[in-house]
């Protein structure tokens, strides 16, 4: 039988990441490419114990179909958190709990986007949110990244140059793949631009209570008084990626339209997911649980750079990053950034290629992607070894 597919997903692409991921789980390969949590990060005891409690007591609750918006005390937690802690939020904003952060770029994008309109994003930038403004045909438009976050002059040469743009993508913090953080000067003038040109920011942050070195910089969306930001927060890097729970902080005009959009896609999110994160974060100590984490990847980024200091330099460099779980590396000029990646992987070692994160995978890039917290101590310093090693080969 011959397959007709849409128009809008013909010509979507498999996610480099997921197609490198098929391979990085095969024996003795090194797995420099995932995004996943350290496995030690995990609250194993406490997930077990608070869903015991939940089928024990209440099991229909955590059984039963719910409510689009999310469980209600989730919410309300979750809106109350995120003023106390992050000074972030209005009045006239709303919590929407989804299936993981990734169905806000999603929602969001069904919510407002028309074919061919415009999203502006930051170069390079989370493929997975990339793919999914692709796959509503959006016009792309990358503006490159400064060590202190997005070059402004180009922010501001594409809001006042491109048409349709309905908003701006960014992760301020240690941003996937950079590991750039924004500064707060940047943070303040995207939201002024955005703001006076009529154009909505959408806030990804996954990564923001991951900080192991440095100072906890304010949200852009703790700068909104006037409905300007969407922020996307996730339990998946501080909790469980697998349990699937994210969620959006945002002007109730959108996401009143975001819940009709998501009625149609899933219902609602996990509920069980939804309690025990709830009750994880109402039950046991939150905070000392993510100062746990803290510890967990500032060990293991001193594992990284440690190792990249004696087998990098001088000829890769990377940025510097006081938080989340990449490194971003590059190579010289003589080295052919994709030829060293699959020579890589035959030598049993995976990195992600820099060109999986550009609006444009036809652009050059010198650059490669390595996540610290999935391997093992020893699979990061055997890894930076072959990979300086063959660094040193090539050029």
């Amino acid at each position: 039988m011959e397959y007709l597919f849409s128009e809008r997903v013909k010509s979507l692409k498999p996610s480099a990441i997921r197609e490198i991921l098929k391979n990085s789980s095969a024996p003795g390969v090194i797995p420099l490419s995932a995004g996943n949590p350290a496995p030690d990060a995990f609250p194993y005891g406490d997930i077990q114990e608070l869903s015991q409690s939940l089928l024990t007591d209440t099991p229909v609750e955590a059984l039963q179909y719910s409510v689009t918006e999310g469980y209600a005390p989730l919410r309300q937690h979750l809106k109350d958190y995120m003023a106390q802690k992050h000074q972030a939020g209005t009045d006239n904003d709303q919590v929407l709990i989804t299936s993981g952060a990734q169905q806000v770029m999603d929602l969001l994008t069904k919510t407002l986007l028309n074919e061919g309109d415009t999203v502006l994003c930051e170069a390079p930038s989370f493929i997975g949110s990339l793919n999914t403004f692709r796959s509503y045909r959006a016009k792309l438009c990358g503006i490159p990244m400064e060590p202190d976050g997005v070059r402004i002059e180009g922010l501001e040469r594409a809001l006042k140059t491109e048409k349709r743009i309905k908003y701006f993508y960014t992760i301020p913090n240690f941003q996937n793949p950079s590991g750039i953080t924004m500064s707060l000067e940047k943070r303040r003038k995207v939201y002024e631009l955005c703001r006076d040109h009529n154009v909505l920011i959408l806030e990804d942050n996954p990564y923001g209570d991951l900080r192991f070195a440095g100072e906890d910089l304010p949200s852009i969306k703790s700068l909104d008084q006037e409905g300007v930001v969407m922020y996307a927060g996730s339990f998946s890097k501080v909790v469980s990626p697998g349990m699937r729970v994210g969620y959006a902080l945002g002007p109730q005009e959108v996401i009143q339209k975001m819940v009709v959009c998501k009625q149609g896609e899933d219902v609602h999110s996990n509920i069980w997911a939804q309690i025990v994160c709830h009750r994880f974060m109402t039950e046991r100590d939150y905070e000392a649980h993510l100062g746990r984490l803290r510890d967990i990847y500032r060990r293991k980024s001193t594992v990284l750079t440690q190792a990249m200091e004696e087998h990098f330099r001088p000829l890769i460099r990377w940025n510097p990053f006081e938080g989340g779980l990449f490194a971003w590396c590059t190579l010289p000029e003589p080295i052919h950034m994709l030829d060293y990646v699959k020579e890589a992987a035959s030598r049993k070692v995976c990195v992600v290629p820099g060109t999986a994160f550009l609006t444009d995978e036809s652009e050059a890039c010198q650059s490669f992607r390595i996540n610290f917290s999935t391997p093992t101590d020893e699979q990061l310093q055997e890894g930076v070894r072959l990979l300086g090693e063959l660094a040193r080969e090539m050029a």
